[in-house]
């Protein structure tokens, strides 16, 4: 089994018959004489199991366990008493045990609790790497909602997971759509079940049928085998289908009928298939102004928009701004230590974020990567196309004062660097002529 047993228990002869019968099941046991040593030994071995007695001659065994939980929550204990009552069952069971067990026990009693324990450790531990493995793999942590217009998306967006309907999302590009339709399917009924992502735009108008729906063997040029397609490997489940707009206009008629009668027919195929299924679709176009152009079907708009969700661009709500910056420092494991300066943030809230979320996180990743301190200030950030203004660089002031020719010169040499020595490149930065950096670097002799 590999797995660690601390036992502690000031009972000598009682302690070695329970150590031999632990041991001799194949657990690994490390034996305590007393409540201090027990301590000492779960810091310096960490058990996946405890089992203490209560009356032990230095710490009482609730109080030895509440300690240990302190420490380490998720490690079970098991108290075993040779003075039993319901009530300190109870007071056991409230303060974190597993089981309690009255002596004199059987060798089986004792063995099956220790198997459940562990039992349950192991689950628990499981549960958690999966939780954390679907958070990283869907994003769902992604979506901030500090501003009252992303509380209400939310809020919106939580009524509608628990319904059949089908959603469309709608936003600009890097707005985190996906991300809102992953968290719609894993809070709805359906969330067992697969949930199947789709670029409309991604894949070859000639393929997108058969990519869909599926086909048959021999339908085509190239079709060696059955391909189930999309629909069918959402079954049971929700099929996201992305860049809506982009779909070509018969192939959104088949789309139509298959959201309508909840049947496809792949390519090839003489028989039309059930599927079971709940669309979410999503668009950065403008879908009305695609109907009026003839370039998308009325008709399937309205059957996709039953729940119509609208994800406000960045620059609209300015509040989730400081909330988002924590949220990438964390996802991005930086130090404790690193922050962003208050006037970084305000760089950050004045931008006019073209790529949305997608870029303020590769912003906050890059300056994460890339910091020479621990504190990210604005003239870090280099925004795209924004000028730093002279309020935004953050300057400090020692007590004893600073040279203002230091300043510059020590921003002289900062642009060198950045260019790699290329003058031109230096006096870009710098926002002078080249004639006036050269005279800079024979002022202060560079």
């Amino acid at each position: 089994m590999n797995q660690t047993i601390l036992l502690i228990d000031d009972d000598d002869s009682l302690r070695r018959v329970t150590e031999y019968n632990l041991s001799s099941h194949g657990f690994r046991v490390i034996a305590a004489d007393s409540g201090n040593q027990g301590l000492d030994f779960f810091h310096s071995h960490t058990p996946d199991l405890v089992v203490s007695d209560v009356k032990l001659g230095d710490i009482n065994g609730l109080d030895l366990m509440e300690r240990i939980k302190k420490s380490s929550p998720d490690t079970p204990v098991i108290i075993m008493t040779a003075f039993g009552s319901i009530e300190m069952a109870v007071r056991a069971m409230h303060k974190g045990a597993f089981n309690f067990i009255t002596k004199p026990f059987d060798r089986d009693t004792l063995i099956l609790s220790c198997e459940k324990a562990l039992e349950l450790r192991g689950l628990r531990s499981r549960t958690r790497m999966l939780s954390h493995e679907v958070d990283r793999l869907t994003g769902t942590r992604g979506i901030v909602s500090a501003s009252s217009a992303m509380k209400e998306l939310l809020e919106t967006a939580s009524r509608a997971a628990n319904s059949e309907a089908t959603v469309l999302i709608s936003g600009e590009s890097g707005t985190g759509k996906e991300v809102l339709a992953r968290l719609i399917h894993q809070n709805s009924p359906r969330n067992k079940g697969p949930m199947v992502a789709v670029n409309c735009a991604a894949i070859p108008a000639t393929l997108i049928e058969s990519e869909l729906f599926g086909h048959v063997k021999g339908a085509f040029t190239g079709a060696v085998k059955d391909r189930k397609g999309f629909f069918l490997a959402a079954g049971g489940g929700s099929l996201f289908l992305d860049e809506i707009g982009e779909l070509a206009v018969d192939v959104q008629v088949k789309l139509l009928r298959a959201i309508q009668e909840r049947q496809i027919q792949p390519v090839g195929a003489e028989q039309p298939r059930n599927v079971d299924i709940r669309i979410i679709a999503a668009t950065n176009l403008d879908l009305q102004d695609r109907i009026a152009k003839g370039e998308f079907r009325e008709d399937l708009f309205y059957r996709l928009s039953v729940i119509p969700l609208f994800i406000p661009p960045l620059r609209e709500r300015k509040e989730d701004i400081p909330a988002l910056v924590t949220h990438f420092l964390k996802k991005f494991d930086a130090p404790a230590d690193v922050s962003f300066s208050g006037n970084a943030v305000k760089a950050l809230s004045k931008y006019s974020w073209p790529g949305n979320i997608r870029e303020m996180q590769n912003i906050v990743e890059r300056c994460i990567i890339l910091r020479s301190a621990p504190l990210i200030r604005a003239g870090d950030l280099n925004l795209p196309g924004q000028e730093v203004s002279a309020s935004a660089l953050d300057p400090v002031i020692p007590d004893q004062g600073i040279s203002l020719e230091a300043v510059e010169k020590a921003y002289v040499v900062k642009a060198l660097e950045k260019a790699g020595q290329n003058r031109s490149e230096a006096a870009r930065l710098l926002k002078i002529p080249r004639h006036v950096l050269l005279y800079r670097l024979e002022k202060y002799g560079l």
